[in-house]
């Protein structure tokens, strides 16, 4: 039998659901951060002539996809290849979307409108892109009973 909560029904104060959803968010993040930061590390790197906004783009996409192969793996664990795919390209598109559009935005600002990993972006990126889809995930936890990631 599915939950029928809404986000003004659920109780906001479950510290396992928190944690669990910190635990998915933090995953996600792993998985993200490596396209994200790679895809811009190679462009700031190569010097290759390139729109900021384009970087960002592939960093966005690149970061997608790497989190859904490490979430495969993780899930694979768990269950065979096959499924394990098929349940991480199902999973919360707009959690790692919100997660990746909030590291990028926070780099683009932080940075004065370039896409450049520093040691000074880095940590605040991560906070950003943890903090975003965090109570969404939550919600999902409490709303259906699985997570997002």
């Amino acid at each position: 039998m599915e939950n029928t909560y809404d986000a003004k029904n659920i109780s906001w104060s479950c510290r396992h659901t928190w944690k669990n959803a910190s635990i998915n968010t933090t995953w996600c993040l792993i998985g993200c951060s490596i396209g994200d930061f790679g895809t811009i590390l190679f462009f700031q790197f190569s010097n290759i002539p390139f729109p900021v906004i384009g970087v960002m783009i592939l960093a966005i996409i690149n970061g997608l996809i790497t989190s859904i192969i490490l979430e495969t793996i993780i899930l694979m664990q768990q269950m065979d290849k096959k499924k394990a795919f098929k349940t991480a390209i199902s999973m919360s598109l707009i959690s790692m979307i919100s997660m990746e559009i909030a590291m990028n935005l926070t780099d683009f600002l932080m940075t004065g409108g370039q896409a450049k990993i520093t040691l000074y972006t880095i940590l605040p990126m991560w906070i950003a892109g943890f903090l975003t889809p965090l109570p969404y995930n939550y919600y999902r936890l409490k709303k259906y009973g699985k997570a997002c990631h």
